[in-house]
């Protein structure tokens, strides 16, 4: 399922928001740079091995609290960071509105923190050195902790959603549902990914479940106001 808007206006532009894209979007293309984006990764993604070795021969991860900024704004593929970019262009405007723009800066970046503690603890918790010895990239720990937020800031929302189901239909999903089940998904395929680790296709699911986590426990600590409320029609913001 990808979301195509809802159906939430929004006080003012959502600056960070298109920021935070803008950003993410500057590090794709500087990726893309010589020597290309594997060795961009290698260089600069976070490596769970830092924080608790020992790194496989020929590893050498920045220190973690380097690596843990550097590859929140990092991808590792096209789909990937279109897909991030995204969610985030769907869910972030209403969260940043709820927030303010300083303070939904700082919590995005302390969710992306939050999402790589938690995939690092089970990486180091239950996997070898050749796992933790795996760079770790991508913006989605952050962006699942918009997603945790807007799921509890606005449940009754309603997402106009594209699905590939045999078929391609769009159809209005109410937040509950899509990000219910969007959550539902990390964790069952999470758990899989323990059972058989080759069949994670090296996505990070527990920085999904980890930054969702920690949208849905911290959002009311830190909200200034209640997002506006939907609308029969989608709004431009």
């Amino acid at each position: 399922m990808l979301p195509l808007r809802d159906n939430v206006p929004t006080r003012s532009a959502p600056v960070v928001t298109v920021g935070l894209i803008a950003a993410n979007a500057l590090v794709w293309f500087w990726e893309r740079s010589r020597p290309g984006v594997a060795s961009h990764v290698f260089r600069d993604g976070f490596y769970p091995c830092a924080i608790q070795g020992p790194c496989a021969a020929g590893v050498r991860p920045l220190p973690w609290y380097e690596g843990v900024f550097t590859s929140m704004f990092m991808h590792a593929s096209w789909p990937h960071i279109l897909g991030n970019m995204l969610f985030l262009w769907i869910f972030g405007n209403n969260v940043e509105d709820a927030l303010g723009h300083v303070r939904f800066l700082l919590w995005y970046l302390a969710a992306g923190v939050a999402a790589m503690a938690t995939q690092t603890a089970v990486t180091l918790g239950l996997s070898g050195t050749a796992a933790a010895s795996v760079p770790n990239v991508g913006a989605s720990g952050a962006i699942a902790g918009v997603l945790g937020a807007y799921f509890v800031l606005l449940p009754r929302a309603r997402v106009l959603t594209l699905i590939f189901f045999g078929i391609i239909l769009i159809r209005e999903i109410q937040a509950f549902w899509f990000l219910g089940a969007w959550i539902g998904l990390q964790a069952w395929t999470g758990g899989l990914s323990l059972l058989h680790p080759q069949g994670g296709g090296g996505v990070a699911f527990f920085a999904h479940i980890g930054g969702f986590a920690f949208g849905v426990a911290t959002v009311l600590l830190v909200a200034r106001r209640r997002p506006r409320a939907p609308v029969a029609r989608y709004p431009v913001w």
